[in-house]
């Protein structure tokens, strides 16, 4: 029992090979490297706006909230876009080789990599979509959607990370 979830605990600390390659665009690097940035600083923007609404710290919560969220919401734009520049790069690699007497590169592997960045584009647009809901009123649609829309994104979002996260698993163990 403990060797199965030693190995599963280890599969998931694993599943991040293959993510950081050498001659990776450099868009796509630095679309990376902000998104990367924005959510770092997500997290003590976001402990604070807690802490002082806990009474731990005397200051205002409302900016340190908007400011989280709208880190969160940017970290998930460039998100987005990093998947739609991979997308692009991918369907041009399939019209490249369509002609070409090289090895075209694996056509399932071309498959799975397409469907993970279409789930990660759906799954970040209803986070998005949420985070703007949640910035102060004025910005975009923030404070407009009903309360069973906020649910449904988020479940969406939920339900193909899990999704994602199980493929991942599966791919590891296979």
């Amino acid at each position: 029992m403990a060797a199965g979830a030693l190995s599963g605990l280890v599969a998931a600390l694993e599943s991040h090979r293959g993510r950081d390659r050498v001659d990776e665009d450099p868009l796509v690097r630095g679309l990376s490297v902000l998104s990367n940035l924005a959510n770092q600083l997500y997290y003590p923007c976001e402990h604070v706006a807690w802490a002082a609404d806990a009474g731990v710290v005397r200051v205002g919560s409302q900016k340190w909230w908007a400011l989280s969220t709208g880190l969160w919401a940017w970290a998930l734009l460039l998100g987005i876009l990093r998947s739609l520049r991979i997308l692009f790069q991918l369907r041009r690699k399939l019209r490249q080789h369509k002609g070409s007497t090289s090895s075209p590169p694996s056509q399932e592997e071309m498959k799975a990599q397409v469907k993970a960045e279409v789930l990660s584009i759906l799954a970040s647009a209803a986070d998005l979509s949420n985070a703007i809901h949640w910035l102060p009123p004025g910005f975009l649609w923030a404070g407009r959607f009903p309360p069973w829309l906020v649910g449904l994104l988020g479940t969406v979002s939920s339900l193909i990370g899990i999704y994602q996260a199980s493929r991942s698993g599966n791919s590891e163990s296979a």
